[in-house]
C-alpha cells in the first residue's frame, strides 16, 4: 500500500477549512496523502478559499448546487486513487491524529473497513446532547439488526475503506444526504466485509457552533436503514 486518499465533503465551513487542512498536512503517515475536497455548493466564502489553494497539490471539485453529504462523498471517492480511503468532515470534530490507528487494521491485512467509534475506548470526547446520543444508539442498533454487525457508532464521520472494499459497495450507493451513513453500513454487512472499530477522539460542536445534523436527519436515517435493509 502506497497512497492514502482523504475525501473532505465541504459545505459552508469557511471558519474551519484551512485549519482542518493544516491538521491533515501535519500528520505523519507511512503512506503518501492524496487530499480531495468536494465543495457542496457553499455560499459563505468556503468556495473562494478552496479556489485559492494550489490546484497542482490538491484535487478540488465543486458541486453545481447543494446536493448533500452523500453526493459529495460519492463524488470524492470516485476521484480517489489511494489504496486506503477515508471520509473526513471539514469541521474540527474529528482529529486527523487518529489516522494512523484507523488505517492500521487495513494495512495489517486484518480489516476491509474500519469505523472510528466515538463511544468506545478511552479517548477524549466532548459531552453534548443526550437525545442526540440516544438517537444514535437506537439507529446503530437498528442498522446492526439489518447488517448483522455489532457496531457501537454507525453514524461516525470516520469510515475507512480498502480500495477493494469500496469498489465492492460503491456501485450500489445512491444516497445524496446523511442517508449515506446507514446505506454504507448495511452494504458493508451484506457484503460480509471484515469490519474493525477503533476508539477515536471527538470534539463535537453545538448547533450554535455550526452543527448541521438535526432531528429530521434522524428520521431520514431511520427510513434509510429500513429501506436499504430490506433491499436485495
Amino acid at each position: 500500500m502506497q497512497k492514502f486518499s482523504i475525501v473532505i465533503p465541504v459545505y459552508n465551513e469557511k471558519n474551519t477549512i484551512l485549519e482542518i487542512l493544516k491538521r491533515i498536512e501535519a500528520v505523519e503517515l507511512p503512506l503518501a496523502k492524496e487530499i480531495i475536497f468536494v465543495d457542496d455548493g457553499s455560499t459563505d466564502g468556503t468556495r473562494e478559499i478552496l479556489k485559492s489553494l494550489p490546484p497542482d497539490k490538491y484535487k478540488i471539485f465543486y458541486q453545481p448546487e447543494n446536493r448533500g453529504k452523500g453526493a459529495a462523498v460519492r463524488r470524492g471517492f470516485s476521484q480517489a486513487t489511494g489504496d486506503v480511503i477515508i471520509m473526513q468532515d471539514a469541521d474540527l470534530e474529528y482529529d486527523p491524529e487518529d489516522y494512523l490507528k484507523l488505517i492500521k487494521p487495513i494495512m495489517d491485512g486484518k480489516a476491509d473497513v474500519v469505523y472510528g467509534s466515538r463511544l468506545t475506548g478511552s479517548e477524549a470526547h466532548r459531552v453534548l446532547y443526550f437525545w442526540h446520543s440516544a438517537a444514535n444508539k437506537f439507529l446503530t442498533t437498528l442498522a446492526n439488526m439489518f447488517s448483522d454487525l455489532n457496531l457501537s457508532d454507525m453514524e461516525t464521520g470516520y469510515k475507512v475503506f480498502s480500495r477493494a472494499a469500496w469498489e465492492k459497495i460503491s456501485p450500489r450507493l445512491i444516497s445524496n444526504r446523511f442517508g449515506i451513513e446507514p446505506e454504507i453500513t448495511v452494504l458493508v454487512g451484506k457484503n460480509k466485509l471484515r469490519v474493525y472499530e477503533v476508539g477515536i477522539t471527538y470534539a463535537g460542536r453545538t448547533y450554535e457552533e455550526g452543527k448541521k445534523i438535526g432531528w429530521r436527519d434522524g428520521l431520514a436515517a431511520l427510513w434509510h436503514i429500513i429501506r436499504f435493509g430490506v433491499r436485495k
